[in-house]
């Protein structure tokens, strides 16, 4: 419902931005080039259509797994009294950084989102992350460890990581709209494209910048490749990996806003709420509930080396 005020709020903008565009036409060598225009968004449109024509079953299918996945970490969330639930990521906090005054950060900031009513709406985005973040980090990870162990590969994979990390996120989100419908899922296909290459980028990083004297060494020993990983480059990658596991989970939680316009609820819908009415402070709460979240968030993931004084 709030993908679809916010979209219908922004049609008459976008369609007198296209009235102006169309008006001011170029003349002369301009004018002829554009008037033999290449067909990329017609061909982009045949091919979306023929996609959803023929691939309907599957994406069906995706989106119930999808929705399940989201639903069922939501449902948990939900399950679990809110005090519990504070309790419990703050002894997480502790548990991972040994730290009090995360611990203690983490109950005030969660109270606070209670105290201003965004609870259901924080669990909502909190599960959309996780999901996302996990999806990424379980085929990022791989893809980086592949294209670490095989150049090629990575020469073939840097192009649509580029593409993938400066294409406008409206840009994908449309075609997944289309397949998808309104709805959690597109926000959520969506997400997972946005935050992928960071997890794919820095594993190959990580594994590239393992030493060769240590990879001999473990080679000395008799270590086959999959020791070798598993005991050897991993272990020393590892503060790279988390490094790129914690972008990954801040880039999907800045989804949040844009996955709100498709329907996808959470922290973005009380945001779009307030762009639409003008209401800064619906704004400005919803805002900081995101900002605190994203600082518990991170503080929790990051690798033990960048953690330092809390």
């Amino acid at each position: 419902m709030a993908g679809s005020i916010a979209l219908a709020a922004l049609a008459p903008a976008l369609a007198l931005a296209a009235e102006g565009t169309a008006e001011r036409e170029p003349a002369g060598f301009e004018g002829w080039v554009a008037r033999h225009k290449i067909p990329v968004g017609d061909a982009v449109t045949a091919l979306v259509e023929f996609v959803k024509h023929h691939g309907a079953g599957f994406f069906d299918g995706l989106s119930v797994v999808v929705r399940g996945s989201i639903d069922a970490v939501l449902s948990v969330l939900l399950a679990i009294p809110a005090p519990a639930l504070i309790l419990a990521v703050a002894a997480l906090a502790w548990w991972l950084r040994r730290s009090i005054p995360l611990a203690i950060f983490v109950v005030l900031a969660l109270a606070f989102i209670i105290n201003q009513g965004y609870w259901i709406a924080t669990l909502e985005t909190l599960s959309l992350v996780l999901v996302a973040a996990t999806t990424s980090t379980i085929i990022g990870v791989p893809l980086g460890i592949a294209s670490a162990r095989r150049p090629r590969l990575h020469a073939a994979m840097r192009p649509v990581l580029d593409l993938m990390q400066t294409l406008p996120t409206f840009v994908y989100l449309t075609p997944t709209l289309v397949l998808f419908g309104l709805g959690v899922v597109p926000g959520l296909i969506s997400t997972v494209i946005f935050a992928l290459p960071a997890p794919i980028r820095l594993t190959h990083l990580g594994i590239s910048s393992v030493p060769a004297s240590i990879r001999e060494a473990g080679e000395a020993f008799g270590a086959t490749r999959l020791q070798l990983l598993l005991k050897v480059e991993l272990p020393s990658a590892a503060p790279t990996i988390i490094a790129g596991i914690t972008q990954c989970i801040m880039l999907s939680l800045s989804m949040v806003v844009i996955a709100a316009l498709v329907g996808a609820g959470g922290l973005g819908v009380p945001v779009v709420r307030a762009l639409n009415a003008v209401q800064v402070g619906m704004g400005f709460e919803a805002g900081l509930a995101i900002v605190l979240l994203a600082v518990i968030l991170d503080r929790m993931t990051r690798s033990t080396d960048e953690a330092g004084p809390q």
